[in-house]
């Protein structure tokens, strides 16, 4: 990818951007992106649009560098891990570098470099690196590694391969912070996202048979728990435990009015498609979108009627 490390060269002002409500994945590939432009001695900013982040996401190198203002001198931002144009947060007037992995990205960028084979941005990211014979540093093997686990699901996925086993041992190999990483991000919970999981859990209903796992999240709930968005996820991945279980559903009412959801899946099922449907997106087996104006009685409807139909 000589073009993009000529683009990066040429700059003057690089804005590297994490979607919002980042995940590591997002916060790792940018992070350590950020840490090779200093390595570069480039002028460069890091980028949230979110500004109350996961905090769990803290032990990220540069965490704290974080900026929720783009800057107007910028002549060329990297989006990392931002699967659709809106997922940036911010309408950058410079040249615009997208590197992801989502199917569903439609190639917003000036310059696209998606990898729909790869795990994690962080992959993509890493293969370019090895491509330019840049080694990475503790910083980037750290955050590197995060977006790998966090991605994986802690190697759970169906989609890791040894690819995926080859670059956690280089960048374990590279001084990669692999036990904090997993602490932070596996173990690390505050009480107000236990006491969510409870509640959620003891609202969790099954259907088809206990094929599928479907979850609520109410205001009242998240006001009551004292959690955020982001606490929703735990319950999900273990609803996806239960024996009959194949596919969850998670619905969450928020503060606007807009029910986020989220679905996952461990058949055949395309999530990814029905997330389109609904304005979303996100990959086959994991997939996310936001339903405006319907009750969350008449989404889990229509949701569930999409994948009986799939």
């Amino acid at each position: 990818m000589q073009h993009l490390f000529e683009k990066i060269d040429a700059a003057s002002h690089i804005v590297v951007i994490a979607h919002v409500n980042p995940d590591a994945d997002s916060l790792g590939s940018a992070s350590a992106m950020y840490t090779q432009m200093l390595r570069l001695q480039k002028k460069v900013t890091f980028f949230c649009a979110t500004e109350n982040i996961d905090r769990r996401l803290a032990f990220l190198p540069w965490f704290d560098k974080i900026r929720h203002q783009f800057p107007s001198s910028a002549d060329l931002a990297i989006s990392l891990d931002c699967g659709s144009y809106a997922r940036l947060g911010v309408e950058p007037d410079c040249f615009l570098i997208n590197i992801d992995h989502h199917s569903a990205n439609s190639a917003y960028g000036d310059m696209n470099i998606i990898d729909t084979g790869a795990i994690s941005t962080t992959q993509v990211l890493f293969e370019l690196f090895e491509q330019e014979n840049i080694t990475p540093n503790v910083k980037m093997a750290t955050a590197l590694y995060a977006g790998l686990l966090d991605d994986s699901l802690a190697f759970l996925s169906e989609k890791v391969d040894t690819q995926a086993f080859k670059m956690a041992a280089e960048l374990c190999e590279a001084g990669a912070l692999v036990h904090q990483c997993a602490v932070e991000l596996f173990q690390r919970h505050s009480l107000a996202a236990l006491r969510l999981k409870g509640l959620m859990l003891q609202e969790m209903r099954l259907a088809d048979e206990g094929r599928i796992a479907i979850l609520t999240v109410s205001l009242e709930m998240m006001l009551q728990s004292g959690a955020h968005g982001a606490d929703c996820e735990a319950a999900l991945h273990e609803s996806m435990g239960l024996p009959t279980v194949q596919s969850a559903l998670l619905l969450r009412e928020k503060s606007n009015g807009v029910l986020k959801g989220s679905l996952r899946s461990e058949t055949t099922l395309d999530v990814s498609a029905i997330a389109e449907y609904f304005g979303g997106g996100g990959h086959y087996h994991a997939a996310g979108f936001e339903i405006a104006e319907m009750s969350m009685a008449e989404a889990e409807r229509e949701i569930l009627k999409k994948m009986r139909k799939e």
